[in-house]
């Protein structure tokens, strides 16, 4: 990676890979597959550095976190759980030989299974797990230690797993404030710690306006909440609390830090979805990408591709199609696989479950497909070097 360029981290089915565009933002360069093709939920990198984290697992390998410090050249894996290779290995010293296997205890045991988000401020690498909890690395992510607090939590017993599982799926440092932190759960919703992690309080309450939609569906707002099946939370810019959430069951914007939610879906062709962004610079200007609900196939309605976007912190909504698919289109775009960069203008780009990348580099108005036939893509974040 070259200074001043720009650098598509993508998680996917088979490995991390990186897309490079370079300053212009074009001509772009896929590599990869990195991790050595693990499913790898979430890539994140550190922009003054350049050392990169990817984190992934399942049943099979056990979950750990992968570290790069040259720019994705080489690879070191931090395995934090064991999988069901290792019981393997452990009673057959050929297969044992065959994967280069260590029988270095893992410092989890079996306690989860998979890495399934990463987020780094202020020195520190966090990471979210499957089943739910919240991981913490003050060293680069060499060790690392469980933020236990979370799940002393006096709801901890309710939460309930989301169609993919109990994951904590998203974290949201404060990156002017060192204590504060946002993360979300499926399903248990919105917490947050104002002490470093040492308390957490569950931030799921509607706010007193009406709530403009209404639905009999299990994840629909109900008994003063939003229904804490939330997808995805992004932190608006230059405010420590202004909040926008999509939920399983519309999209929410939250001017106090999540202790109260306001209902904005209202202009969206749909109430599901998964990702969100927001501006680097304008808090009140976010993109979206609505699908067409969770039991009738999870597609852009009508098969035809938007991404939506509001100027106005959610009254008034936009469809932006130029340059995506509008005929039989139905992929679907995960909660972490859209992304962007802090340019002027701003980019955007996002990953389907259909190994393709789209990229706009004028903030939604425009699209390109910079990258096809990669695997099932779960994330995609930006590292703007």
């Amino acid at each position: 990676m070259t200074a001043g360029s720009i650098t598509i981290l993508a998680g996917t089915t088979k490995g991390a890979f990186l897309i490079s565009g370079g300053k212009a933002r074009d001509n772009w360069v896929v590599k990869g597959p990195f991790c050595d093709g693990w499913a790898i939920n979430h890539v994140v990198g550190d922009p003054d550095t350049g050392t990169l984290w990817a984190g992934g697992g399942g049943d099979w390998s056990g979950a750990g976190v992968w570290r790069s410090g040259d720019g994705g050249e080489t690879w070191e894996l931090t395995k934090l759980t064991k999988g069901e290779q290792d019981e393997w290995a452990a009673n057959d010293p050929d297969f044992a030989k065959l994967i280069d296997w260590s029988d270095e205890p893992a410092p989890f045991g079996k306690e989860f299974s998979q890495i399934w988000s990463l987020g780094y401020a202020h020195g520190t690498v966090f990471a979210g797990t499957k089943p739910a909890s919240l991981l913490a690395s003050r060293d680069g992510g060499k060790s690392w230690e469980r933020l236990q607090s979370l799940n002393d939590h006096p709801s901890a017993d309710s939460w309930n797993p989301g169609g993919a599982g109990l994951v904590l799926h998203t974290i949201v440092p404060d990156p002017s404030d060192r204590d504060k932190l946002w993360i979300g759960i499926s399903a248990a919703g919105v917490f947050a710690t104002e002490d470093g992690g040492k308390s957490w309080d569950r931030r799921n309450r509607l706010s007193n306006l009406e709530v403009p939609h209404h639905h009999d569906h299990p994840a629909a707002p109900s008994d003063g909440e939003i229904g804490h099946c939330v997808h995805n939370i992004v932190r608006a810019p230059g405010s420590t609390d202004l909040l926008y959430q999509q939920n399983h069951h519309g999209v929410w914007r939250s001017a106090d830090g999540g202790r109260s939610w306001d209902d904005i879906t209202e202009g969206l062709p749909s109430t599901f979805g998964f990702p969100i962004r927001v501006h680097p610079r304008d808090p009140d200007t976010i993109w979206t990408l609505p699908l067409n609900g969770d039991s009738i196939g999870r597609f852009p309605p009508d098969a035809a591709a938007a991404v939506w976007r509001s100027s106005d912190g959610g009254r008034t909504w936009k469809d932006m199609r130029d340059g995506l698919p509008q005929e039989a289109c139905y992929f679907t775009v995960l909660r972490q696989a859209m992304s962007g960069d802090e340019r002027d203008p701003a980019g955007l780009y996002f990953g389907t479950n259909s190994g393709s990348i789209f990229a706009s580099i004028d903030e939604g108005e425009s699209w390109r497909e910079i990258s096809r036939h990669l695997p099932t893509i779960l994330s995609v974040e930006v590292l703007d070097r």
